[in-house]
C-alpha cells in the first residue's frame, strides 16, 4: 500500500485497494489473560492460585484471576508458563486450578483443587497492557563472553544481533498522530475481532514510543494465532 500510494497517489491507491493487512506476529511479554471462575460450593475467597502450577495473580475479587504470560510454572521453569496456560485453555484443554484462601463466614472454604476448560469460566478475555510497540531496540553484545537476555542469547564481540518488531506495517509509525487508532479502534486480536482499549503502559508518543492497551475475547480466539513461548 506504501509504495502504491508513493507511485500512483493516495486517489489511485485508495480506489484500487479495498483491504490493508497490517496483521503481524510477534512476542510480546506485558500480556495475560483475565478469568472469571464462577464461586464455588462453599464459595471461596481466593487468596492464592496456581494453574498447572503456574502462580497465578489475584486482583482482588473472589473469583477473578490474571494469568500472566510470562509467569513461570513451579515445577517446570522456563519450560512452561502462563503463556502456555492461555494457549492451552483457548485449544479447549483441561488445566488444574490449586487455589488457597483464609476463610470468611461468607467463604468459608479455605482450599480448592479441580480442573477446568475455557467453557468452565464465566469470562476469560486476553488484557494486555502494552502492546504493538511504536519502535523498539536491536539488542547486539560487544562483551568476550556469550550472554543470555531477555531478547535471546547475544554472542560475543557482535557475533548477532536479535530485534522484534513489524517493520513498515508497524501501524503506529505509520499513524504517528493517532488520527485512525485510539479507544475501540477494532483490531486483529488472536484469531479474531479485539479492540484497543486505550494507550498502553510507558506510552511515550514523543519520542515515538507508543504503545497500546488491548482486549479481546479468548473463547473466540484460535491456537493458530496465539502461542506461548519460551
Amino acid at each position: 500500500m506504501k509504495e502504491l500510494v508513493e507511485s500512483s497517489g493516495v486517489e489511485t491507491a485508495f480506489k484500487e485497494v479495498d483491504v490493508v493487512t497490517t496483521g503481524t506476529f510477534g512476542a510480546m511479554c506485558s500480556s495475560g489473560a483475565i478469568i472469571n471462575l464462577g464461586h464455588s460450593d462453599p464459595p471461596i475467597k481466593i487468596q492464592h492460585a496456581w494453574i498447572n502450577d503456574v502462580p497465578i495473580c489475584h486482583p482482588g475479587a473472589a473469583v477473578d484471576l490474571y494469568i500472566g504470560a510470562t509467569l513461570m510454572s513451579e515445577t517446570r521453569p522456563f519450560e512452561y508458563g502462563g503463556g502456555h496456560v492461555i494457549e492451552d485453555l483457548i485449544s479447549g484443554k483441561e488445566v488444574e486450578l490449586r487455589a488457597t484462601a483464609y476463610g470468611t463466614d461468607c467463604y468459608p472454604r479455605t482450599q480448592l483443587r479441580t480442573t477446568i476448560t475455557k467453557d468452565d469460566l464465566n469470562q476469560f478475555y486476553l488484557i494486555n497492557f502494552r502492546n504493538c510497540y511504536q519502535r523498539y531496540v536491536c539488542a547486539t553484545n560487544s562483551r568476550d563472553e556469550t550472554i543470555y537476555t531477555y531478547m535471546g542469547k547475544l554472542l560475543p564481540r557482535f557475533g548477532n544481533a536479535t530485534f522484534s518488531g513489524a517493520g513498515e506495517l508497524n501501524p503506529l509509525m505509520n499513524d504517528p498522530n493517532y488520527e485512525t487508532i485510539g479507544i475501540g479502534t477494532r483490531i486483529f486480536l488472536g484469531g479474531t475481532q479485539g479492540y484497543v482499549i486505550g494507550e498502553g503502559t510507558q506510552h511515550d508518543p514523543k519520542n515515538q514510543l507508543g504503545t497500546i492497551m488491548v482486549r479481546g475475547d479468548c473463547k473466540k480466539m484460535n491456537t493458530k494465532f496465539i502461542r506461548g513461548a519460551s
